[in-house]
Formats: structure tokens, C-alpha cells, sequence
């Protein structure tokens, strides 16, 4: 696994060893960015939140692409280790934070501290109903509006809702096993 653009690419990233986490493969990553520059356009200057982030490969890819700021969520000791492991080796430890915590608990953490994402990657452990519950704490969430856009990747298997409240998917491609479905917020009142 590697950093595919931008500033880091090329460089190698750490995984762990074992089945305990799925990093996204590079072609997934690959398109996942060409799609978000094609439809929203460059990340400069953008607040990336990377939930369950595993290894922080998605995270770190928006960082190398130019993203102002990142904050890593993952439940696993092993994972964050990981993911400073990975900031430190592409020189982004200073733009980013690391959130050891289950997702509830740090999201409700972040909403109270104030701010805006534009940009959420989701990669929870496929099929165990996490993306569902991730995106109905989002679309009643503070920490996305109307401008930001909600990346959500999981098994080709699964079933995921087109509408969660005021969240829309507006994308979704499959690639093999893997799935992915861009949201964004519908206006206040549009509904």
C-alpha cells in the first residue's frame, strides 16, 4: 500500500499484520480521487475526517493532495499506532490528529469542540451495519453542512439506504467486492 498523488507519492505506508484491518486497495483509492477531483475539485485547504481509519491511508492520500488539515478515528490501539507510525514517515504529523475512541464517543467529542469537515471517509469492518448507524450520527451531525461530502466504502454485499435524513447519496460505484457512495446534505428545507 502506498501514497498514490501529491506530495507523499510513492511512499510506502504501514499495515499491520493479519486480517484485523482492510486497507483500501490502491485502485479503489485511485478512482476514489479521481472522482472527487472530477465532481468537487481540489482538496486544498480542506478538513478531512477519516473514520475508523485503520492504517490511515485515505486520510494521508487527501493530505499529500493538498488537504490543510486531518483527524484520524480508529477503536484499536494496534490501528493509531499505526497511523502515527504512517503520518511520521510522510512528514504529516503536524496537520493531523489522532483519535483513539470508538466512533460515537469521538464523534460526539469533535461536535462539541466546534467545526466544519468537507471531506469524511467511512471504511468501518464490512458488514456489521457501522456505515448505517455512522450516517444517521452524520446527517443530524454538526460537523458536516451543505458543501461537505461523505465518502462511505463497504462490501459490494451490503445494502446500504440511498437517504439518511437529510443525507443523499449523489454517487456509488462498485469494484469488485468493494463498494463506495459519495453523500452530501440536502438544503434546510429542501426535503
Amino acid at each position: 500500500m502506498r501514497v498514490i498523488g501529491g506530495d507523499a507519492r510513492g511512499r510506502r505506508l504501514h499495515t499491520p499484520r493479519g486480517l484485523s484491518v482492510r486497507p483500501t486497495s490502491d485502485k479503489v483509492k485511485e478512482s476514489l480521487f479521481n472522482i472527487l477531483a472530477g465532481t468537487f475539485g481540489p482538496l486544498d485547504g480542506c478538513r478531512i475526517l477519516d473514520i475508523f481509519a485503520g492504517t490511515g491511508n485515505l486520510g494521508i492520500e487527501a493530505l499529500s493532495r493538498g488537504a490543510q488539515q486531518a483527524v484520524f478515528i480508529d477503536s484499536s490501539r494496534n490501528s493509531t499506532a499505526i497511523i502515527a507510525k504512517n503520518l511520521s514517515l510522510t512528514g504529516f504529523m503536524d496537520r493531523s490528529r489522532v483519535i483513539l475512541k470508538d466512533f460515537h464517543q469521538a464523534l460526539g467529542a469533535l461536535e462539541s469542540e466546534g467545526g466544519v469537515f468537507q471531506l469524511v471517509f467511512l471504511d468501518p469492518p464490512y458488514q456489521k451495519g457501522l456505515v448505517e448507524k455512522c450516517l444517521d450520527f452524520l446527517q443530524q451531525s454538526s460537523i458536516i453542512d451543505e458543501d461537505s461530502v461523505v465518502v462511505a466504502e463497504f462490501s459490494s454485499r451490503e445494502n446500504i439506504a440511498d437517504c439518511h435524513g437529510r443525507l443523499r447519496q449523489i454517487d456509488n460505484r462498485v469494484y469488485g467486492d468493494t463498494a463506495l457512495a459519495f453523500f452530501t446534505l440536502t438544503r434546510k428545507g429542501s426535503i
